[in-house]
């Protein structure tokens, strides 16, 4: 059974640093698609990044394009999203996801079937 783990959600001050980690188990972690959504209370999902395990290929969403970033460590099966001059519009529940085949959407939530539970992330200002 496929099981996504995140961690390292917490609480920032705008402008600091957090990074979150999601490590997959359960099937073949090459050649998938890893992502990052955030959901914030009375908001739809958003993607913030996507990343295919089997080549380089990453994506970012708009409001976070040069202040997050995605790191694999493909031995341990665990995809980090460091995140950098936070603000309080990031706060909201990060979750990890991940899919076989997003069909050329890769931040959209609906093409991702495998979900974790979530962390929360809290930035003040």
């Amino acid at each position: 059974r496929v099981q996504l783990a995140e961690s390292g959600g917490g609480t920032a001050e705008a402008g600091g640093s957090l990074t979150l980690s999601c490590t997959a188990s359960g099937y073949t972690y090459a050649r998938k698609w890893i992502a990052w959504f955030r959901q914030a209370p009375g908001k739809e999902r958003e993607g913030v990044a996507s990343t295919y395990t089997g080549d380089d290929t990453t994506y970012y969403g708009d409001s976070v394009k040069g202040r997050f970033t995605v790191s694999r460590a493909n031995a341990k099966h665990t995809v980090r999203l460091q995140m950098r001059n936070l603000k309080p519009e990031d706060t909201g529940m990060y979750y990890c996801a991940s899919s076989f085949d997003v069909e050329s959407r890769p931040l959209e939530s609906r093409g991702f079937p495998f979900w974790g539970q979530g962390t929360q992330v809290t930035v003040s200002s």
